[in-house]
Protein backbone atom coordinates (compact mmCIF):
# COMPACT_ATOMS: atom_id res chain seq x y z
CA UNK A 1 0.00 0.00 0.00
CA UNK A 2 1.26 3.25 -1.12
CA UNK A 3 0.13 7.13 0.21
CA UNK A 4 1.60 10.43 -1.08
CA UNK A 5 2.22 13.69 1.52
CA UNK A 6 1.58 15.41 -2.05
CA UNK A 7 2.57 18.99 0.42
CA UNK A 8 6.30 17.40 0.66
CA UNK A 9 6.28 15.05 -2.20
CA UNK A 10 7.20 12.12 0.24
CA UNK A 11 5.83 9.15 -0.47
CA UNK A 12 5.02 6.56 2.19
CA UNK A 13 4.52 2.49 1.31
CA UNK A 14 3.24 0.05 3.66
CA UNK A 15 5.34 -2.99 3.95
CA UNK A 16 2.80 -6.22 4.44
CA UNK A 17 2.47 -8.27 7.98
CA UNK A 18 5.09 -11.08 6.57
CA UNK A 19 7.80 -9.76 4.22
CA UNK A 20 9.29 -13.64 2.66
CA UNK A 21 10.29 -15.42 -0.25
CA UNK A 22 6.72 -15.66 -0.86
CA UNK A 23 6.35 -12.03 -0.54
CA UNK A 24 9.34 -10.05 -1.29
CA UNK A 25 8.76 -9.79 -5.33
CA UNK A 26 5.62 -7.93 -4.97
CA UNK A 27 6.94 -5.94 -2.45
CA UNK A 28 10.35 -4.87 -4.16
CA UNK A 29 8.13 -3.82 -6.78
CA UNK A 30 5.97 -2.14 -4.62
CA UNK A 31 9.25 -0.06 -3.48
CA UNK A 32 10.58 0.03 -6.48
CA UNK A 33 7.06 2.02 -8.45
CA UNK A 34 7.90 4.28 -5.64
CA UNK A 35 11.29 5.55 -6.62
CA UNK A 36 11.87 8.42 -9.41
CA UNK A 37 15.17 10.70 -9.42
CA UNK A 38 15.62 12.53 -6.19
CA UNK A 39 12.19 10.93 -4.52
CA UNK A 40 12.12 10.73 -1.12
CA UNK A 41 10.27 7.77 0.43
CA UNK A 42 9.30 6.00 3.59
CA UNK A 43 9.05 2.37 4.10
CA UNK A 44 6.98 2.08 7.13
CA UNK A 45 7.59 -1.37 8.85
CA UNK A 46 4.96 -0.97 11.92
CA UNK A 47 2.72 -4.35 10.29
CA UNK A 48 5.77 -6.40 9.83
CA UNK A 49 6.24 -9.56 12.29
CA UNK A 50 8.04 -11.65 10.38
CA UNK A 51 11.08 -10.61 7.89
CA UNK A 52 13.04 -13.54 6.03
CA UNK A 53 16.80 -12.77 4.03
CA UNK A 54 14.69 -12.42 1.56
CA UNK A 55 12.96 -9.63 2.46
CA UNK A 56 15.96 -8.03 4.25
CA UNK A 57 17.82 -8.37 0.60
CA UNK A 58 14.14 -6.91 -1.07
CA UNK A 59 15.17 -3.67 0.75
CA UNK A 60 18.86 -3.97 0.34
CA UNK A 61 17.78 -3.67 -3.71
CA UNK A 62 15.83 -1.24 -3.20
CA UNK A 63 17.90 1.03 -1.43
CA UNK A 64 20.74 0.51 -4.10
CA UNK A 65 18.15 1.47 -6.61
CA UNK A 66 17.37 4.28 -4.59
CA UNK A 67 20.94 5.48 -4.81
CA UNK A 68 21.45 4.95 -8.35
CA UNK A 69 18.30 7.73 -8.44
CA UNK A 70 19.62 9.60 -5.95
CA UNK A 71 16.68 9.22 -4.26
CA UNK A 72 15.99 9.39 -0.14
CA UNK A 73 14.60 6.14 1.46
CA UNK A 74 14.10 6.02 5.79
CA UNK A 75 12.59 2.74 7.22
CA UNK A 76 10.46 3.20 10.20
CA UNK A 77 8.42 1.68 12.99
CA UNK A 78 10.15 -1.89 12.34
CA UNK A 79 9.59 -3.76 15.93
CA UNK A 80 10.05 -7.07 17.33
CA UNK A 81 11.75 -9.71 15.35
CA UNK A 82 11.50 -7.81 12.19
CA UNK A 83 13.70 -5.15 13.91
CA UNK A 84 16.10 -8.27 15.14
CA UNK A 85 16.58 -9.53 11.53
CA UNK A 86 17.62 -6.17 10.61
CA UNK A 87 20.06 -5.58 13.68
CA UNK A 88 21.67 -9.30 12.75
CA UNK A 89 22.26 -9.13 9.10
CA UNK A 90 23.91 -5.60 9.77
CA UNK A 91 22.00 -3.90 7.16
CA UNK A 92 20.53 -1.75 10.15
CA UNK A 93 23.79 0.02 9.53
CA UNK A 94 23.14 0.60 6.02
CA UNK A 95 19.92 1.80 6.51
CA UNK A 96 18.34 5.04 7.38
CA UNK A 97 15.74 3.73 10.67
CA UNK A 98 13.91 5.90 11.93
CA UNK A 99 11.92 4.89 15.12
CA UNK A 100 8.51 6.69 13.83
CA UNK A 101 7.12 7.88 10.99
CA UNK A 102 7.05 11.35 12.06
CA UNK A 103 10.75 11.07 12.96
CA UNK A 104 11.31 9.79 9.32
CA UNK A 105 8.89 12.53 8.12
CA UNK A 106 11.46 15.01 10.03
CA UNK A 107 14.73 13.67 8.03
CA UNK A 108 13.14 13.92 4.76
CA UNK A 109 11.81 17.25 4.66
CA UNK A 110 13.98 20.27 3.62
CA UNK A 111 15.45 21.85 6.78
CA UNK A 112 15.63 25.98 6.45
CA UNK A 113 18.71 27.13 7.82
CA UNK A 114 18.98 28.81 11.08
CA UNK A 115 15.98 31.04 12.35
CA UNK A 116 14.00 33.82 10.67
CA UNK A 117 16.20 36.24 11.22
CA UNK A 118 19.17 34.65 9.63
CA UNK A 119 17.20 33.70 6.49
CA UNK A 120 16.23 37.72 6.16
CA UNK A 121 18.67 40.07 4.32
CA UNK A 122 20.88 42.03 7.41
CA UNK A 123 19.27 45.72 7.96
CA UNK A 124 20.87 47.59 5.36
CA UNK A 125 21.78 45.05 3.09
CA UNK A 126 20.68 45.70 -0.65
CA UNK A 127 20.78 43.08 -3.37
Amino acid sequence: MMSSDTEDAIATIMLPERVDSATSASVEALMIGALRPEARVIVDGSAVTYMSAAGVRALAIVLHRAAELSARIVFCSFSGPAADCLLVSGFSQLFDVADSTEQALSRLRPKLAGGPADRLHPQGATG
